[in-house]
Formats: C-alpha cells, structure tokens, sequence
C-alpha cells in the first residue's frame, strides 16, 4: 500500500488510540485535520444506519470519496443489557444535546446512562466496534466486543466517553483508570482493528 491511510475520525481520544495501533503495525497514517479535510455538515448524517458496520463502512467510504486516499474509519458504542442493547448506534447522540461536542457531550451522555439505570441493579454492558477500511477497490469491516458493568460513580481521568464509568470485566476496572497500553489490549476497539490490520497490512 503506497502513501498512508487516512484515520477518518474527528474524536481526538479515538487518534490517541489508533495511531500507535497503525504505528506499530508499519502503517502510516494522516488524520483528517493533516489531510485537509475540513469539517463539513454532511458528516452529521453518515451514522444513521442501524448497526455499527454499516456506519463504518458509510463513514469510510465517504472520507475516500472526499480525500483520495485509502481510509479507515469506525463506529462504536455501549450496549446496556438492561436498556434492550441501548444507547447502541445512538451512543454518542444517547442525550439528545446536538449543540454540545468533546467532554460536554461526553457529561451529557453519561448523564443520560444513569438517569436510564436509575434503580436499576443488573448493570451487565458490552461495548462493541466496527472497524471499516474502504479503498478504490473494496470495503471491509470487521467487530470487536469487551464486556463490563456499568457504575454510578465515575472512575479515573483516561480514556473518553462512557469509559469512567465502564467497569471492564478482564482489567477490574473501568476504561477510565486503565491506561492506554491496557486498554487497547482488551478494548472493543483495539480488538477491532487489531483484527482489521491483519487484513490491510502489506
């Protein structure tokens, strides 16, 4: 594969997370902001499929068409046994807050997660990730899965989204107390790309 790949992915916690996954694997990459690519309200509709693949593949397939260049990109999110497998797709707008983005959207988010599991005892989640690599000549995507619980009370200063809260069941702690080199182990998404590397590296 000449020329890097493109990490289509505006979530600066998900770049801390991909590039030395990419790094390690003898992979360059370039994010968006380095390929030029400038935000655009397009992108605010590319997740509305109903699972986590066809999200990736839409968001891979589009970032290509836009930049040129051969990209990965993924979708993601919690699923709460006892919320019937929500937020689901709809993790990152699980609050309904369009207006907030970063940590505020993150704090909405949660909130909204704990007011839904209010007296709520069995708090079994998973989170799951669909990594998608798109190319002029194909698309694949491929899952990753980590199973956990879900606590009241936030945990540690690492990691982004539901993670202080995300007790993982293989660590024993949440995503937010682990570090980044622990997580990416056992996570849903280094799995994922874990397993999509296989695929696209020379």
């Amino acid at each position: 594969m000449s020329g890097p790949i493109l990490l289509a992915t505006r979530s600066a916690g998900k770049l801390r997370e991909l590039k030395p996954l990419f790094a390690a694997a003898g992979l360059a990459v370039i994010d968006l902001a380095e390929a030029g690519v400038a935000p655009s309200a397009e992108e605010d509709a590319l997740e509305r499929f109903d699972t986590f693949e066809r999200n990736a593949l839409a968001k891979a397939h589009y970032f290509l068409a836009r930049s040129g260049l051969p990209t990965v990109a993924d979708d993601s999110g919690l699923e709460v046994s006892a919320l019937g497998g929500a937020p689901g797709v709809r993790s990152k707008r699980w609050s309904g807050r369009s207006d907030l983005d970063g940590q505020a959207l993150d704090d909405a988010n949660n909130q909204a997660l704990l007011r839904a599991l209010t007296r709520v005892a069995e708090r079994s989640a998973r989170y799951v990730c669909a990594a998608a690599f798109a190319d002029w000549s194909r698309g694949v995507a491929v899952r990753g899965v980590t199973t956990g619980v879900i606590v009241d009370d936030a945990r540690g200063a690492h990691g982004f989204g539901y993670d202080p809260y995300f007790v993982s069941d293989e660590l024993g702690v949440t995503f937010g107390e682990a570090t980044r080199e622990a997580k990416e182990m056992v996570s849903h998404r280094g799995r994922a790309f874990r397993a999509l590397l296989k695929q696209i590296a020379p």
